[in-house]
């Protein structure tokens, strides 16, 4: 394995201030779904809630943000312009976005705290990624924002024509588990599974090539397992069961991780926190109902607990 340092502590937000706000907690975005899909953007949205976010709005093809909305009532909605398909059109979609004030230099617009982009927002052609990364560009680049990249996000950019590694990522999380990773490497999902933490250094460095240092990418590699790098720091987590192998479990990580990113955490001790947590709320709710039965929507009814008993928990030092 590459040399990467290894990190066994588990940090932690920090209490939550007596005399705290909505806005005190941070905003998230999530620009995610699609006709068919409109379970990923709810299982995000209330993810992110469950997670200490102060305000969620998710953004939606319009044919489906009516059952968004019933779905994740504690969150905003906006209506993007939707294809044929009931997918989101990249373009239409960033030209709103900014002119609601969701993207802009913070002296000029009010963009959010942390973005989820990706789940259910289904594929496309070549063009069609160019112009959905262009849109992730314009939160990471103009706004600044940190950004969660899971799903088709993650697979549109394995269609990128100058390819995802000839970019930077500043501030961004990718999400993938093996089967996105082997997409994006244009290897197999076995060759991924083979050395998971090798190959997930490797990735996060490639990532890391045109970032600056202060912005670091983050690879999260789900799994059992999950392995969590900036290429230069690993962390391998030891909490979850397969229980949690069931659809719309990465979307509640999404969600987790952009609230812990809104409240102020690093994208390394984001990533690090929230699989951990991401895993104790799966590892209990299995305690609850067994594996075979667990659902995306039972981890998120755990995160309280959760949260709650990772508060008492004291992590070994780095070392």
């Amino acid at each position: 394995m590459p040399d990467a340092k290894q990190i066994r502590r588990i940090p932690h937000l920090p209490p939550r201030p007596a005399d705290g706000h909505k806005g005190t907690f941070g905003r998230v975005l999530a620009i995610s779904g699609s006709v068919g899909m409109a379970g990923a953007p709810s299982l995000v949205g209330n993810a992110a809630l469950r997670s200490g976010a102060g305000l969620v709005t998710i953004a939606v093809p319009e044919p489906v943000l009516n059952v968004v909305a019933g779905l994740c009532p504690c969150a905003t909605t906006i209506p993007l312009p939707a294809d044929d398909a009931g997918q989101i059109k990249p373009a239409a979609a960033a030209k709103l976005l900014r002119s609601r004030g969701w993207i802009g230099s913070k002296e000029k617009a009010n963009p959010p705290n942390a973005l989820v982009v990706g789940p259910g927002v289904g594929t496309g052609a070549h063009d069609y990624a160019e112009n959905f990364w262009t849109l992730i560009d314009a939160f990471r680049i103009r706004s600044g924002t940190p950004v969660v990249i899971d799903a088709d996000a993650l697979n549109l950019a394995a269609l990128l024509a100058n390819g995802w590694d000839c970019r930077p990522h500043p501030r961004s999380i990718f999400t993938p588990h093996p089967g996105e990773l082997a997409r994006m490497l244009r290897i197999s999902t076995r060759d991924v599974q083979a050395d998971r933490e090798k190959i997930a250094i490797e990735t996060a460095r490639r990532l890391n090539a045109q970032t600056e240092p202060a912005d670091r990418a983050v690879l999260v590699l789900k799994g059992a397992g999950t392995v969590v790098t900036d290429g230069e720091s690993i962390y391998v987590n030891k909490t979850g069961n397969p229980g949690m192998a069931t659809g719309g479990s990465g979307d509640v990580l999404s969600g987790v991780l952009a609230a812990l990113l809104a409240q102020g955490m690093s994208g390394l001790d984001a990533a690090i926190f929230g699989v951990y947590v991401h895993g104790l709320a799966g590892d209990l709710a299995a305690r609850r109902l067994g594996q075979i039965s667990l659902t995306a929507a039972d981890i998120i009814d755990s995160l309280p607990a959760a949260f709650t008993a990772s508060a008492k928990t004291k992590s070994p030092s780095k070392r």
